[in-house]
């Protein structure tokens, strides 16, 4: 009896018990951590830009080629240098300009720790340039020439293409960079010498000049969910940059179309400058 007694006491406790525990808060269970991804500017990429062309340092300088034929022949001598040396044929132009440049990219960037890191990469880009001029000159000396003479020059860079290395240090989203490699680009020249008499001077050419280009910028790269990443692309970057680049000089031959004489030689150069802005997008690693 006394057992039975016990045992229905041990329950009657056990149970209570057990109410209570039921009856106490409950833990909630630890949150679970996922880490921010760690940027990277590791991935491929393609965009646009549009800025600002000039040119400062484009010159056309002349020199006069001697005719070597014999006196009281059609093709006496003519020493065209004093032509230059007078001024009737100018020893330098200058042939500055400016306009608009627009185009697009595309590239790859490999960065050796994610977060801020060393960044390495390669790109290339092409762009429309509105660099063109035209100028007419004339000029007179009297005593020398009793001619007027008229001297026409045309510059146009119609194109511009680059394949650099880029090399920087990324602070995370922020990027800065240099940058250096091979130009080309659509050079059309035209130089053309008249004088009262029907003797003209003229030459031209177009064709793709080479050359290199160096500069650098700052890139940084927006949130993923900016507005302006239409594509859904890993990332979406901005970029401001400056690139200067030399096509090299060129001689053009400005030979004769009538009368005594070869004609002149008229060295160009071709070079300048773009300052410009752009956006791309990264595909590939975030």
């Amino acid at each position: 009896m006394l057992k039975s007694v016990a045992l229905a006491a041990v329950a009657s406790v056990t149970l209570a018990a057990a109410a209570g525990a039921a009856d106490l808060p409950r833990r909630a269970p630890p949150p679970v951590f996922t880490p921010v991804p760690v940027f990277t500017w590791t991935g491929f990429y393609v965009g646009v830009n549009a800025g600002y062309a000039f040119t400062e340092s484009d010159t056309i300088r002349t020199t006069g080629i001697n005719n070597l034929g014999a006196v009281g022949t059609p093709t006496a001598p003519a020493n065209l240098q004093l032509n230059v040396d007078r001024n009737l044929r100018r020893p330098s132009v200058n042939m500055a300009t400016e306009g608009f440049s627009g185009g697009g990219q595309i590239g790859y960037n490999f960065q050796f720790t994610p977060g801020s890191g060393i960044v390495v990469g390669v790109e290339a880009d092409a762009q429309y340039t509105d660099l063109s001029r035209n100028q007419v000159q004339n000029t007179t000396n009297t005593a020398f020439n009793p001619n007027v003479l008229i001297n026409s020059y045309r510059t146009e860079l119609n194109y511009l293409g680059t394949v650099r290395g880029r090399i920087g240090y990324a602070f995370d989203r922020v990027f800065v960079y240099g940058t250096g490699g091979f130009a080309y680009g659509d050079v059309t020249q035209s130089v053309t010498f008249q004088t009262g008499a029907p003797v003209t001077y003229a030459a031209r050419r177009s064709s793709m000049e080479t050359g290199y280009a160096y500069g650098g910028g700052i890139e940084y790269a927006l949130p993923t969910e900016s507005f302006l990443n239409f594509f859904r692309a890993s990332a979406v970057t901005i970029k401001g940059e400056y690139i200067r680049y030399d096509l090299g000089s060129r001689n053009l031959l400005v030979g004769t179309t009538g009368g005594p004489g070869l004609g002149y030689i008229s060295r160009i150069s071709t070079e300048g400058s773009l300052a410009r802005a752009g956006i791309n997008y990264k595909f590939g690693t975030y």
